[in-house]
């Protein structure tokens, strides 16, 4: 039985860099060959975090948004697609593995020539994914991406990417509102995760989709191999979020965040909740995405520079790791803030 390892067991040394000022870092990536981000930041398909103004935000800053798939999706979906005047290029939307997820591809792509269709499930290694996949890819063939997860492991990533899938959300219970581990026993620790399935030699890309909580993770996991992330709880709290802002007593302000299979959700969605797998809260308010964005991107764009990286092929070619200690974790941290 080997020992996995998370985003804080390590570090990236730094090393000799030409780079004299972050604007020389291209974070450009490809999401297939029709596709291109120039961030590469994936806001999460939950009802919390992105409906129509994310999505539009998220492509205004150069990435993309996959609207959720509960409610009233397709309604969202029609406004998202109406801003296509405006530059938003790439929109995406989930939908499920079973019942009428055919029909929901085939609007989505009809009300908005949608070019991204995320199959949304918490355990993506299953017959159920292989079927919707297989279908969908006869389908549509290349004219549609197809983003397929959650795995976990080499074997799970190689089998989606096999049955269609042109990108993989890589991560199970790692979220910061996901009970899965605890509920069920199963998972792998983030990085790990990213560092096996970054072994394929399928043409799928990797997608770093939970336990990402600053962007010195984000730095860690596009190094380890991933393409891109997929972020939740970093972009909760936003003004671009559903819901709205709550003000305490104190004068506080928050907005909710929750997890897709946690009970408050599936009781929204479906009216009822078995064997929850997330929790629900609130975050602080946070103001506009777009500063949280530009915060992000600054620090990736920082941390390619200490590897000497003006890009992030160039940065997972570079990257040395190594452990930290716990002692060294608390030294990481702006430790005088706990000094009192």
């Amino acid at each position: 039985m080997r020992e996995t390892i998370t985003y804080g067991d390590v570090l990236l040394l730094p090393q000799y860099s030409t780079i004299e000022s972050r604007t020389e870092v291209d974070l450009t990536q490809n999401l297939d060959k029709n596709i291109t981000l120039e961030i590469p930041i994936i806001s999460s398909p939950m009802d919390t975090i992105t409906e129509t103004r994310m999505a539009v935000a998220m492509g205004a800053a150069g990435g993309v948004g996959i609207l959720h798939r509960y409610k009233e999706m397709m309604k969202e979906a029609e406004l998202a697609f109406h801003c296509h005047d405006q530059g938003v290029t790439n929109i995406g939307a989930a939908i499920g593995v079973t019942g009428d997820y055919m029909f929901r591809a085939e609007a989505l792509v009809n009300i908005g020539k949608a070019n991204i269709l995320c199959l949304d499930v918490a355990h993506g290694h299953h017959i159920l994914m292989e079927r919707a996949l297989k279908s969908l890819k006869d389908k549509f063939g290349d004219t549609v991406h197809l983003m397929a997860g959650n795995v976990a492991t080499l074997e799970g990533f190689n089998d989606l990417a096999d049955w269609g899938a042109d990108s993989i959300r890589c991560n199970i219970g790692g979220g910061s509102i996901c009970t899965t581990r605890i509920q069920t026993g199963h998972g792998v620790s983030g990085l790990e995760t990213i560092l096996q399935c970054a072994k394929s030699d399928r043409d799928a890309k990797i997608i770093a989709d939970g336990g990402l909580k600053n962007s010195g993770d984000i730095v860690k996991a596009l190094a380890a191999g991933a393409d891109f992330v997929m972020l939740g709880s970093l972009l909760s709290g936003t003004d671009e979020t559903p819901g709205e802002v709550i003000t305490f007593t104190d004068g506080s302000k928050r907005k909710a965040y929750r997890g897709m299979a946690s009970r408050k959700a599936q009781e929204a969605w479906r009216g009822k909740s078995s064997a929850p797998e997330g929790v629900a809260t609130t975050v602080h308010y946070k103001g506009s995405v777009a500063n949280i964005l530009n915060d992000l991107v600054g620090g990736i764009k920082s941390g390619c520079s200490y590897s000497g990286a003006r890009n992030l092929f160039e940065l997972r070619t570079k990257a040395q790791w190594t452990r930290q200690s716990g002692a060294s974790m608390t030294e990481s941290a702006a430790h005088i803030l706990g000094r009192g």
